[in-house]
């Protein structure tokens, strides 16, 4: 991997984030720009309706020129190599891909699956909503240190049955104790962990 100075990587990918739940760094996208979030938040029942990541800090003007930023960056050629250069610069053990917003194509998650290659150290974790992607791709395609967790659609939904790893958002019996937490992970790390099929968030 070619020496990149930490202002031209800044240049090439954005910043990365660091959620004050998360016990690593994080990466996010605009979620107006989901492909299939954008039009669930409209719907109630769904578990988008109300969605964080279009409230809040995230609706402020420079969060959003940040995270459009990172958008337009996957189109970059030198992107996957300034990713990966980013996160080992981090020195982040836990990645999580996407806080905010969604993979864009087969090709954007193409090039997640090259960064991870990349960072074999670093243990990334992807919820999406994206279906019809994840259906292009095969289990045995996704890199060993990525866990991808394919969300039901809606609140008190049942897992999805077109992926091996999930996650559901309910009114009783969540799995994540984040709630009980501060609102942190603390020393939990189920949605990184394969072992795990189904991670059920509690909804609020």
């Amino acid at each position: 991997m070619g020496y990149m100075k930490v202002n031209e990587l800044d240049q090439i990918t954005g910043t990365l984030s660091k959620p004050s739940k998360m016990p690593g760094w994080a990466y996010g996208i605009p979620a107006k720009e989901c492909k299939v979030g954008s039009k669930l938040a409209k719907i109630p029942g769904t578990v988008c309706h109300g969605c964080y990541a279009l409230k809040g800090c995230y609706v402020f003007p420079n969060v959003q020129a940040a995270q459009y930023k990172r958008l337009d960056s996957i189109q970059d050629p030198r992107w996957v190599q300034a990713m990966a250069a980013q996160i080992l610069r981090h020195k982040s053990k836990w990645f999580r891909w996407h806080d905010s917003g969604d993979i864009q194509s087969l090709d954007h998650l193409k090039k997640i699956f090259a960064v991870c290659l990349l960072t074999p150290d670093v243990n990334h974790w992807m919820p999406t909503r994206e279906a019809g992607i994840l259906a292009q791709v095969t289990p045995d395609q996704v890199p060993a240190n990525l866990i991808i967790r394919l969300s039901a659609t809606k609140v008190d939904g049942s897992p999805s049955s077109s992926w091996q790893h999930t996650s559901t958002v309910v009114t009783d019996g969540k799995t994540c104790p984040a709630a009980e937490q501060d609102n942190k992970c603390l020393s939990c790390r189920a949605c990184w962990d394969k072992s795990i099929p189904n991670i059920a968030y509690g909804k609020h």
